[in-house]
């Protein structure tokens, strides 16, 4: 729990004024060119909250329930249970991460497909007994360290699988669930929801389908099942929103009657937080390559003899891109650089961490003009799978700082929704951000 009990303080610069993100990033790239270079954070709160906004407008029947895994910033944590989600979690950190904002047990499912019997135990002392399951080996485990669990069947369905290299598909088959329902009863475990992950609108009507099926099954068993999850997968606009509403709120209204009193749950993560958080990174080092030259050029950025550059960050995907690991992709970043025009040329380029491994590159190939050791790099939707913990101590660098903003603007409607300092954000201290006095003459100076 160190870092979460020692240091409860959150510092969120208040932006007046019209002063945008790009003012505080342009700040602090300044403050550290200065000093030690370091890659850092740039977090927007109000983007949170506005994002709650158009669930709550799109998905007003759905409660959300927070992924942690996918960002565990503190200051998320707290503004999301501010705004009443239920949170999603893996492992006892994040257990205790969100029991740290006082969280109600209730609110919380711990998740994994996995769990060690001695965070399974500390699930059961805290009062956490939403635990996710989808084997009988599983099952028993929990039966034997959490009498009093109520079981949340991970249900996979045909619809649901994708189409991954690994090929591994977690869940519990439908025609496996007949048999983990009864060994549930035999073992006294109370069986509350079924759930389903998938990502395609498509698939609902299939998806929603097995679930009804296996709300059949609880009830033959003697089971009351009252809770529907209907997964993860949302993007975060409007369109797809509306859509999923659509599709999932005409299939419940086909298979689940208002008489039987089902709620409906989801599982976002990326959706809240992903645009919310930019990454400014430094080069550190930098390298002219020898160009491959194959006969078919179709996948090569640059169509001419010109030089491939390899650039080293001082951030990789053993730290903020650990997502490039499973095979996410990370857009191309920005570039901080204060004399590129329009007709600055481009040259074929790839991106690294600074390890040194070869599977620290964060971008394999991309347009970029050419870049010198200290220029700095930004990767916006940065809030996604980059704020957990970290996967080792590939360098000597401490994680990013993060750089907490909110506009009056956002401030103000956060108030009018009854979250403020004193009831919900205890842990926020609001400052008012200024400029470095140098960045202020700087931009006066700039024609108009």
């Amino acid at each position: 729990m160190k870092g979460i009990v020692d240091e409860p303080q959150y510092s969120v610069g208040l932006l007046e004024g019209g002063m945008g993100l790009s003012d505080v990033i342009d700040n602090h790239i300044y403050e550290q060119t200065l000093t030690e270079k370091n890659a850092f954070f740039v977090a927007d709160l109000g983007l949170i909250m506005r994002q709650h906004v158009c669930w709550r407008t799109h998905m007003a029947q759905i409660r959300p329930y927070y992924t942690v895994k996918c960002n565990s910033s503190p200051a998320v944590i707290e503004v999301l249970a501010a705004l009443g989600t239920g949170f999603i979690c893996n492992n006892k950190f994040e257990l205790e991460l969100v029991q740290s904002h006082s969280i109600p047990s209730e609110d919380i499912i711990y998740s994994g497909i996995c769990k060690q019997v001695s965070q399974i135990k500390y699930a059961a002392k805290n009062g956490i007994d939403l635990l996710v399951c989808d084997n009988e080996a599983e099952l028993r485990k929990i039966s034997r360290s959490h009498p009093n669990a109520k079981l949340l069947v991970q249900l996979s369905t045909e619809a649901c699988s994708t189409d991954d290299e690994i090929g591994i598909t977690f869940g519990c088959s439908l025609k496996d669930c007949r048999h983990l329902l009864e060994s549930a009863k035999e073992l006294g475990v109370q069986v509350v929801v079924p759930i389903n992950s998938c990502e395609d609108v498509q698939v609902y009507v299939h998806a929603i389908s097995d679930a009804r099926c296996i709300f059949d099954m609880g009830e033959e068993i003697g089971f009351d099942m009252k809770m529907l999850d209907i997964g993860g997968g949302f993007s975060g606009s409007d369109t797809q929103l509306e859509l999923i509403n659509s599709a999932v709120m005409s299939m419940v209204d086909l298979y689940f009657s208002p008489s039987t009193g089902v709620s409906i749950i989801a599982e976002p993560g990326n959706f809240f937080v992903s645009s919310a958080f930019t990454l400014a990174v430094n080069i550190i080092s930098k390298k002219i390559v020898a160009r491959d030259h194959p006969e078919s050029s179709n996948d090569d950025p640059s169509p001419n003899d010109e030089p491939e550059f390899q650039y080293y960050m001082n951030e990789g995907v053993y730290g903020s891109f650990a997502s490039k690991l499973s095979e996410t992709l990370v857009a191309v970043p920005s570039v901080h650089k204060q004399n590129i025009s329009r007709g600055t040329p481009l040259f074929s380029s790839s991106l690294w961490g600074p390890s040194g491994d070869d599977l620290d590159q964060v971008v394999e190939h991309c347009l970029l003009p050419e870049l010198n050791i200290g220029d700095w790099l930004m990767f916006s939707h940065a809030g996604a799978c980059s704020l957990g913990q970290p996967l080792c101590a590939a360098t000597d660098s401490p994680p990013p700082h993060i750089y907490y903003v909110i506009s009056s603007r956002d401030w103000f409607e956060m108030q009018d929704t009854g979250i403020t300092q004193e009831n919900t954000l205890k842990n926020f201290s609001l400052v008012p951000f200024f400029l470095n006095s140098c960045q202020t003459e700087a931009a006066l100076s700039v024609p108009a």
